[in-house]
């Protein structure tokens, strides 16, 4: 299926998706942002996202989001579909409405602009990202208007086969970002992640595997003076930083015991694209 893009200049989708998220809280409905879009938002260096741009996150020449990609709590799922379909007036995706109900949803723009793809709770692809299923008892809203850069963090490198626009998504996001233990918003938090991976051992292998991923690509991307040295320094100590506190994170018996079969049985969910 070829790519769909958004029909609106970065600007104005930036200043859109922020609109709909200040429109859910005025109303009590906790809605945060993921993504690429997350990370560019948290992304205030004028360098790091013009990366975006000069590394051709999804193509030379092509915009740089397909969508509005949110995630929310299931126990406000009736109140987020009729605050985008009778509120908002989008058109709610019914196939997928049907579905997949009380774990996702997708709503598209009245003028066609643009899809909102809600997600409820945690996302659901080679490895979970758990999110809390209620307000003030969950993740959301340590953060505004995305996700934490930890939980972001943890939305790439769940990938089992991570490509190359998330790989520039963590490039920039480790370039722009210390990482250690920390409730700061502009902190990656490796804590938290040091401790999801603890006690999953799948999830760590892949994790693992892209973290070196992403230290590789950089390098690349450098040799062909596609980003400075000095990026590639920086984005190369922090991903090496996250490694060691995931490698001494001590391990619960639940990691170790899977760990005894290491890939001789399968690891991660194999994931089948939703048809739009």
């Amino acid at each position: 299926m070829a790519d769909k893009f958004v029909q609106l200049d970065e600007a104005s989708f930036i200043k859109e998706a922020k609109s709909v998220i200040e429109k859910a809280r005025e109303r009590g409905i906790v809605l945060r942002i993921l993504g690429a879009l997350a990370v560019f938002l948290h992304t205030e260096d004028a360098t790091l996202r013009n990366l975006f741009y000069t590394l051709g996150r999804l193509g030379e020449g092509k915009p740089l989001f397909t969508d509005l990609d949110v995630v929310g709590y299931s126990k406000q799922t009736q109140l987020t579909k009729k605050f985008f379909e009778q509120e908002l007036k989008f058109k709610g995706n019914v196939y997928v409405n049907t579905l997949f109900a009380y774990k996702r949803n997708i709503f598209e723009n009245a003028e066609g602009l643009y899809s909102v793809d809600v997600f409820y709770d945690r996302l659901e692809y080679s490895h979970n990202v758990e999110f809390g299923n209620a307000p003030g008892r969950g993740r959301l809203e340590i953060d505004y208007p995305t996700i934490t850069l930890a939980d972001i963090v943890l939305e790439k490198l769940q990938i089992h086969e991570i490509n190359r626009k998330d790989l520039i998504d963590l490039i920039v996001l480790f370039a722009g970002h210390d990482v250690k233990p920390s409730t700061d918003r502009e902190m990656v938090d490796i804590g938290y992640i040091a401790k999801v991976f603890g006690n999953d051992w799948g999830f760590y292998y892949d994790a693992v595997s892209n973290l070196n991923k992403v230290k590789d690509v950089a390098k690349t991307f450098a040799s062909e003076n596609k980003i400075s040295e000095e990026i590639l320094a920086v984005a190369t100590n922090h991903v090496d930083i996250a490694l060691k506190y995931i490698e001494d994170e001590p391990k619960t018996a639940n990691w170790t015991k899977r760990s005894k079969r290491g890939t001789t049985i399968p690891w991660y969910r194999d994931v089948e694209e939703v048809d739009r």
